[in-house]
This record gives structure tokens, C-alpha cells and sequence, in this order.
């Protein structure tokens, strides 16, 4: 396919339409006009698709970028498909964050589903993603949607998409709502004419009932209210965390939560920060100088629709570090399984992606409870949990992305309910005369020292995308026989669904969904993965090196030793 021809088409045909704005015409002109075609394709050369995360891309005119129309085409198909798969009436909930446009494009998305007759519950100012997830169930809504880019940097929005069970979309559901999306045959087939009488504001009601669901399972109950002025620094890093983290750990009894003045305020072009996102070090700069500067046990930050939490704790010199998605999952998960009873650990499970520590597994494995691995994106975790509702008890769940959920009354990752168990760690650590650090290294000697790294390649553009495609494919083709020196014995291909023990030759089948993901594991217990994101234009290449820590004092000394491991791996990671 010539890109540039097609992306030629795509705009000619928005510059015809009578449905168009003039002020897209203009800029879709200038597009077709400039000597630079690079814009142009890049705005129009596909249609954008629903992701691990919904549609996401970048705001601006074009049928690959976020506006009004792609917005509109979206919810259109939605509408659709939910008036072809139910009778009656049908309701969804509608939330946004602080990012530039969200409010407009949410008004947008209400708007087409009232004209459709759809019944609508929209958020009245901007609230955190969980929320919705929660909102969806709690109101009996057949669907949700919510506003977001989530961690993405400023130029971005997206649309999270979510079914009657407060997940987001999976198969089939998001391929048959693109399928009636590219069947309405133009923008004039979209129903923009809101019909307000179908459009109903929400807000506190449902915020009351989601704060009594987290109360019910903070453990240690005790503990916080003999150590409730712990400081604790929080960040919303101008995102809608400030809505609603403040008041939910009020709510449990802490009274002394540091917030940052200069990030408190939502704003979607982010000014205090490169990137809104909390995996970074350098959105939580000013969070680590406040810790600092109040001495404050933990510091916690969230993204702009507080999804994702980073947290940070001090080490044995009192100075602060930020914890991977991986520690801090394994930390909760260790604080949560050891505080049930034997009757809950039989009956209950928890769940992690497949990129996700294997510490988790091994948790679960010492402390006696289930523990079940999923494709990447927490809409396959709520698949498993629906798969097994009325058969085992959801405990908890996560990802190394920064995503945690605990209990199963949202169906997402739930930043609000995260801050406050990290919280709940924290006073129960100081309960005991403890900090986090001393409880991560004792979860290191009990159960085994992994350690983490991440490489994330980004590949813009419709070049990018290519590149990216030709990178998996070369994994996918030639198989490396050892990685850093070490010995490959196990190759896991998801998009072939085959599993290959690479030193006997033997192949079983992948129990799970196909996903263009490679594993490698090798002859040292460490373990490779290859992804493209779904959400952003990168592939991901995860390494996990794992070892047995003896003692305590032994730590720093291990650390470094996993650490130059992990750079060997990215090294020749680097150079395929």
C-alpha cells in the first residue's frame, strides 16, 4: 500500500464532507499543501483501533488522530453494537480527566449516545478512571467510556471503551464495535444533535458507595488509627487524582497526607513535568523533594487519570527511591496474602500479567494461594475474573506498568484504592517499629531476591509502526540459541500460541489468547519478553533475573549483581 496516496484519499474525503468543520478544512488544506507529506500520513493512513487500551492517539485533525469526528465515529459504533445486543433501554457512563479537550470530547460522546436514544450518566467534573469502572456496575450500565490518555504525554487523548462488567473492551466486543464503526459509510450517519432530556449528571452518590467498598478491605484497621499522622506525601501531578486520593485516605483515618501546591490543580498541558507519568523519575521530582523535606514515610504519585500510582520509600539511610511497578506489586501483594485467613487464601486468587514479576507467582506459591497469569492489560484480568465468578474469590491484582486492583468492585487499574494501601503498608510498617525497605528485604530473603528492567524503544509515525513490525518479526524468525551468554532453554511465542522447550524440541500449546508477545527463558532462571505497546508507539522488551539472597546484610552487594546482569541482557538486546 503507497501511504501516501492513501492518506491523500482519506483527506480529500474529510475535505468533502459536509459534516467537517471549516476550521478542520483549513487545516486539512494545509496538510495536503505542505512540501512535507510526513504530517499528512501520519494523520491520516489508518483509522484509528482499539487497543489494549481503546483509542488513544494524538489530538488534531485527521482519521488517525483524537477529534470530534473520530471521537464521534467511535461512540457511533458503539451505539450500534449495543442497540443490536440489547433490548430495552440501554445506559452508559461517561467520565473524563484533566488532559486538554477531554471535557469537549466527553460532552461530544453524551451527545451521540443520547441522539441514539441511549441513556446517559455523565460525571459532572473530571474524576479517576476506577470511578467509572465502578460507576458502570454500581448504576447498571450496559457501558462506559471515559476520556483519557492516561500516562501519555500532553498531546494525547484517547477513549477507554468498557462493557456492562466495568472492564474494558475484549474480543469480541472491541472488533465487532470497529466493525460497525467502519460500517457507517460517513460522518453524516453520525448523530451529533444531543437530545439532553437522555443526558443525567452524577457525581457524589456514586463517589460515597466506591469509598465504602475500599473501607471494607483495608486491613489493619488498628494499626492506621494508632499511626494515622504518619506523613505521607501524594501528587495528582495536575491530573483527577486530587478529586478523590485526599478524601479517600481522610476517609480510612490518616491526617497528616502532604500535598504538592504546584501540581494540585488540573491541567492538561502538565507544566510542572515532561510526561505526566508517574514511571518516570522526572514526574516525581517535586514528590521526592517534598518526602525529603517532611521526612515523610511514603510518597506516592499518580497519572492524570489515576490509574497508575508510583510510589517511593526511604532506604536504610533515610534517603528516598522510587520503587518499580514490580517491587511495589510484590509489596502489597505480600502485605495483603499474609494478613488472610487460611480460609480466604482456599478460596480466594490473584492474577498478574504475563510481563509481570514471577516474585508474584512465587508469593503466591510459599503463602498458599492461587495465583493466574493473563495477556498484558487489565481487561484480560477482568475476562479471568468474570470466567471465574461464583467459583473463586478475587482477591488482587497488578502489573508492572504501575496498575494495581484490589477487590473486585472495580474492574480496572485503580490508583484511588492503591494510594490507599500503600497507605495502609506504610502505618502498618511503622506499627511494628518497621519501614517498607526493612519489609522489602525480608520479602527478598524469604522468597527470592528478582529484579527488573525495562527498555522502552520509541518508534513514531507510520515509519515507526513499520519498524517496530519488522523488529517482532526478526525475534519471531531467528530465535537467539543464548542470550547474554546464557543458554536459551524455553521460547514462548503468543502470536502462534507455541510454547518451545528449545533443548528437547518439544512444543505445547499457549492456554491463552494469541498477542504478539515473545518470551525467552534462560538456563539462569531469567526471563525475556518482546511486546509492542498497545497503547503508545513503542516496543517493550522486559527482563526479569532472579537470585537467592542469604542474608540481609548480603543485599547491596546481590543488588549489584542483578543490576550488571540486567545491563549484559539489554546490551545484546540493543545490538539484534
Amino acid at each position: 500500500m503507497d501511504l501516501l496516496i492513501e492518506s491523500r484519499k482519506r483527506a480529500e474525503a474529510w475535505l468533502n464532507s459536509r459534516v467537517i468543520d471549516d476550521a478542520s478544512k483549513q487545516s486539512i488544506q494545509q496538510l495536503l499543501e505542505a512540501a512535507d507529506s510526513k504530517p499528512l500520513i501520519d494523520s491520516f493512513y489508518k483509522d484509528l483501533e482499539f487497543g489494549t487500551g481503546g483509542l488513544r492517539g494524538v489530538m488534531g485533525v485527521g482519521s488517525n488522530c483524537v477529534n470530534q469526528y473520530t471521537i464521534g465515529a467511535a461512540t457511533q459504533g458503539l451505539a450500534n453494537y449495543l442497540k443490536k445486543s440489547i433490548s430495552g433501554e440501554i445506559k452508559v457512563a461517561i467520565a473524563y480527566d484533566s488532559r486538554n479537550n477531554s471535557k469537549e470530547l466527553a460532552q461530544v460522546t453524551a451527545d451521540v449516545f443520547s441522539a441514539n436514544g441511549i441513556t446517559v450518566f455523565l460525571f459532572s467534573e473530571l474524576r479517576p478512571t476506577p470511578l467509572l469502572s465502578f460507576a458502570i456496575r454500581h448504576l447498571k450500565c450496559h457501558s462506559g467510556i471515559v476520556i483519557t490518555a492516561s500516562h501519555n504525554p500532553k498531546e494525547y487523548n484517547g477513549y477507554k471503551a468498557y462493557w456492562a462488567d466495568g472492564a474494558q473492551l475484549v474480543p469480541p466486543h472491541d472488533k465487532n464495535v470497529i466493525k460497525e464503526v467502519n460500517s457507517i459509510g460517513g460522518f453524516e450517519h453520525i448523530k451529533f444533535i444531543a437530545d439532553p432530556s437522555k443526558i443525567h449528571l452524577i457525581d457524589k452518590e456514586v463517589e460515597g458507595a466506591y469509598y465504602k467498598e475500599v473501607e471494607k478491605l483495608i486491613p489493619k484497621k488498628d494499626a492506621i488509627a494508632r499511626q494515622a499522622n504518619i506523613p505521607i506525601v501524594y501528587s495528582s501531578i495536575h491530573g483527577a487524582g486530587i478529586t478523590m486520593v485526599p478524601e479517600c485516605l481522610a476517609r480510612l483515618g490518616f491526617t497528616n497526607l502532604i500535598l504538592i501546591d504546584e501540581q494540585k490543580k488540573p491541567d492538561g498541558n502538565f507544566p510542572t513535568v515532561q510526561s505526566p507519568n508517574p514511571e518516570e523519575k522526572s514526574a516525581m521530582e517535586l514528590t521526592i523533594q517534598k518526602g525529603k523535606a517532611v521526612n515523610a514515610d511514603l510518597i506516592m504519585a499518580t497519572d492524570p487519570d489515576t490509574d497508575r500510582v508510583g510510589i517511593g520509600i526511604k532506604d536504610a539511610q533515610g534517603e528516598f527511591f522510587l520503587l518499580n511497578g514490580n517491587q511495589a506489586f510484590s509489596l502489597m501483594m505480600w502485605f495483603i496474602m499474609k494478613n488472610l485467613s487460611a480460609e480466604e487464601k482456599k478460596e480466594g486468587y490473584i492474577a498478574k500479567t504475563i510481563v509481570t514479576t514471577e516474585l508474584v507467582d512465587t508469593l503466591a506459591n510459599d503463602l498458599g494461594i492461587a495465583c493466574y497469569n493473563t495477556l498484558t492489560g487489565f481487561k484480560y484480568i477482568a475476562e479471568l475474573m468474570g470466567a471465574l465468578e461464583g467459583k473463586k474469590k478475587f482477591v488482587a491484582a497488578g502489573e508492572e506498568s504501575y496498575g494495581y486492583m484490589v477487590g473486585d468492585f472495580v474492574r480496572d487499574k485503580d490508583a484511588v484504592s492503591a494510594c490507599a494501601f500503600f497507605a495502609a503498608l506504610a502505618a502498618s510498617a511503622r506499627d511494628e517499629g518497621r519501614t517498607l525497605y526493612d519489609w522489602l528485604l525480608q520479602m527478598y530473603k524469604d522468597h527470592g531476591f528478582y529484579k527488573e528492567g525495562l527498555i522502552n524503544l520509541v518508534r513514531k509515525g507510520a515509519e515507526g509502526e513499520m519498524e517496530i513490525k519488522r523488529m517482532m518479526e526478526n525475534f519471531r524468525s531467528k530465535a537467539p540459541e543464548k542470550i547474554a551468554g546464557k543458554k536459551v532453554i524455553r521460547a514462548l511465542d503468543y502470536k502462534t500460541g507455541i510454547d518451545t522447550n528449545t533443548l528437547t524440541g518439544k512444543t505445547t500449546k499457549i492456554a491463552l489468547p494469541t498477542s504478539d508477545v515473545i518470551q525467552y527463558y534462560t538456563e539462569d532462571g531469567s526471563k525475556i519478553s518482546v511486546r509492542p505497546s498497545g497503547t503508545e508507539p513503542k516496543i517493550k522488551f522486559y527482563i526479569s533475573v532472579n537470585t537467592k539472597l542469604n542474608s540481609l546484610p548480603e543485599f547491596d552487594q546481590v543488588n549489584t549483581q542483578l543490576d550488571q546482569k540486567i545491563k549484559t541482557i539489554e546490551t545484546f538486546l540493543l545490538s539484534q
